[in-house]
This record gives C-alpha cells, sequence and structure tokens, in this order.
C-alpha cells in the first residue's frame, strides 16, 4: 500500500483526472481559472482529510489569490490521476516574487535553517505566477526538524528574526509525526501541542514530538 503524501506535498493532475474533478463539482467549473487550473500546469496542495472527502481519494487544495475571492477550493483525486508530487518549494526558490522589504528577514530565515520551506501566497504566486501578495500577507514556512538537539536553537532563532520581521511569520516545524506550529514550541517540555499529521490533528506533548515520537 503506497503510504499518502505529506500535507503540503506540492501535486499536479491529469487532464483525465482535472475533468473528473470538474464533473465532480460542476459549481467549480464555471470559474474559469478553476477549470483551466490543471491546463495550465498549476499544482494543488496535499491537505488533511474531512468527513465530507470521498474515501480512497487524495484530498487536495486550491487556494484562489485575491482577484479571484481569495477562496480555499477543497477538491479531491483518485492516486492514479496524480502525475507528478513533490514537496512544497524551498523558501530560497520561492524568495524572488517576495516584497523587497521581506528580503533581509528572508536572508536571515535562509542563514538560520537553508532547508526551509515555503508555502502560502509567498509559495502560491512562486508557483503559479498569480498575484497572491498582499501588503497583510504572512511568510507561510515549514522548518524540517533533524533533532532534539537542534531544537532550541531553531526556536530560539525564529523567535528573533519574527520580532524585527515587517510581516507576521507563520508556519510549523515539521517531524516524524507531522507539523506543529512554531510559536506552541515555545513552551515546557510538558506542554500539550497540536500535530497536524496527513490523517488528522492528534495531541501529544512538547518533549515527545521534539524527540520524534509518533503515536
Amino acid at each position: 500500500m503506497l503510504e499518502p503524501l505529506a500535507r503540503h506535498s506540492m501535486v499536479k493532475a491529469s487532464t483525465a483526472g482535472w475533468a473528473a474533478v470538474m464533473n465532480r463539482y460542476p459549481e467549480l467549473a464555471s470559474e474559469p481559472i478553476v477549470a483551466s487550473w490543471a491546463h495550465a500546469g498549476r499544482p494543488l496542495v496535499v491537505r488533511r482529510p474531512v468527513c465530507s472527502d470521498t474515501a480512497g481519494l487524495v484530498p487536495l487544495g486550491l487556494p484562489l489569490p485575491p482577484t479571484h475571492g481569495k477562496r480555499r477550493i477543497a477538491v479531491s483525486l483518485a492516486a492514479i490521476d496524480i502525475v507528478a508530487s513533490a514537496p512544497p518549494p524551498l523558501l530560497a526558490d520561492a524568495a524572488t516574487p517576495a516584497p523587497a522589504s521581506w528580503h533581509p528577514t528572508i536572508d536571515k530565515l535562509l542563514t538560520l535553517l537553508p532547508e526551509t520551506r515555503s508555502y502560502g501566497s509567498l509559495a502560491w504566486q512562486h508557483l503559479t505566477g498569480l498575484p497572491y501578495l498582499s501588503d497583510s500577507s504572512d511568510l507561510d514556512l515549514l522548518w524540517p526538524l533533524s533533532s532534539a538537539k537542534q531544537a532550541e536553537f531553531l526556536l530560539s532563532g525564529i523567535a528573533g528574526i519574527a520580532k524585527q520581521a515587517p510581516m507576521r511569520l507563520d508556519g510549523e516545524i515539521t517531524g516524524p509525526a507531522g507539523g506543529v506550529q512554531w510559536r506552541e514550541l515555545c513552551g515546557a517540555d510538558e506542554d500539550e501541542v497540536l500535530v497536524k499529521g496527513p490523517a488528522g490533528v492528534t495531541a501529544t506533548t512538547r518533549a515527545a514530538f521534539l524527540a520524534g515520537q509518533v503515536s
């Protein structure tokens, strides 16, 4: 049995698969940017499943840019109709469309952890060429955690950069169990944190998550 794709993975749909999506969600076919999404080579993002999702299909999301209503559209796709998948883009690769005022912060983040990945408005603008960024945009990031020993250095570094950043720094520290919002991990080891994984949200302690324990 194939492992489920990780949350935030970017996938591309086959032409036939996207036609099936349009048939399954006819209300979306009237939105030109959605109807032509796969034909334009634009990706979808893997999300957590919800009760209304069809069993056996991969739950996916498509956030529209502000010029098209900023809707978050949920669809699902058969695994056979996914023709490509990749992690969300590295921050270093996605940084080009960022406002000039963001670049000093991005440079600090890349010095802290070059493997930092981007999702949210910056990533979507980079991946699609559509205008997602606005004056109120957050910088949404994923910081892969390699060890508990690394955690304190990483969290203190993020917190220090966030204090001086011109935008809000949002995002998750990611480990084997999934991702935890970085600010939640700034507490004590016995504090409860919420881990967002491919199948849903689970609770554990800060210490257990940082140790790489999977429930």
